[in-house]
């Protein structure tokens, strides 16, 4: 597994209507949605969250990243890896970084897309990990 099949699995997802989580490509997918059909695609082993609120609160998120088994953390993200994100105090967010930025279901915009990984969403990065076995 390259980090380019993994940035081709996440942007599968570009289009797909947001829906808080759903687990569709094309129906509807949310940001750790987008994170799932990533490791499914690539056979990677990873245990989906379910009936999560819309806002995690106390470390939920990070501490369903740090338990997965087909993921490890990273001090420097690079494309491909899986980025932890805040918008305000808790970790609540999920992006796939890729070589012109990232991509993630973004419920603002009420679809998965891709944008550029600007000095604003920079700032709002907490941890990244990559799939185990990434090269």
């Amino acid at each position: 597994m390259t980090r380019d099949d993994v940035i081709a699995a996440a942007r599968e997802c570009l289009e797909t209507p947001f829906a808080h989580q759903g687990r569709e490509v094309g129906a509807g997918l949310d940001c750790a949605g987008v994170i799932c059909h990533v490791a499914s695609r690539l056979g990677v082993e990873y245990d989906a969250p379910e009936n999560y609120p819309r806002q995690p609160y106390q470390g939920l998120l990070k501490a369903v990243l740090d338990r997965q088994p087909g993921l490890e953390r990273v001090s420097t993200p690079q494309p491909g890896d899986i980025l932890l994100m805040r918008f305000k105090s808790d970790p609540q967010h999920l992006a796939v970084m890729t070589d012109i930025g990232i991509v993630h279901a973004y419920e603002s915009v009420k679809k998965c897309c891709e944008h550029r990984l600007d000095s604003a969403w920079r700032s709002r990065i907490v941890a990244a990990y990559q799939f185990r076995g990434v090269e």
